[in-house]
């Protein structure tokens, strides 16, 4: 039986410190990216399409409203990439949406790097 991963990341942007954490099991992502401290905040899921359908991954924001964009975002590329259910929060505290999106994105991509390393 394979047990869940997980993987820890940093990456210190603007004077600013972004932290993952990224839990990958047999069939789903759970994927928390925040600003200072592990922390849950605007949470969306997305479905990985099948073949016979069209367009991106469907998703949906589960919980919060600050950042939904970005957390609905990375929650299509997750799924997308690793073809599971992806859940991703997304926790910042001064940043606009298109500051944590840069940021985000840049912790989500080292974050992947570094869990496809370890395999």
């Amino acid at each position: 039986m394979q047990r869940a991963k997980i993987v820890k990341e940093e990456l210190k942007e603007g004077g600013k410190l972004f932290l993952s954490l990224h839990l990958e099991t047999r069939n789903a992502n759970l994927l928390f990216l925040s600003e200072d401290s592990d922390s849950l905040g605007t949470l969306a899921v997305a479905i990985p399409q099948t073949q016979k359908m069209l367009g991106p991954p469907l998703s949906s924001i589960l919980l919060g409203e600050r950042y939904t964009i970005t957390a609905r975002l990375l929650a299509e590329q997750l799924a997308k990439r690793t073809e599971k259910i992806a859940l991703v929060s997304v926790f910042a505290k001064t940043l606009t949406e298109k500051e944590a999106g840069t940021a985000f994105l840049q912790l989500f991509r080292k974050t992947l790097e570094k869990g496809s390393r370890e395999e």
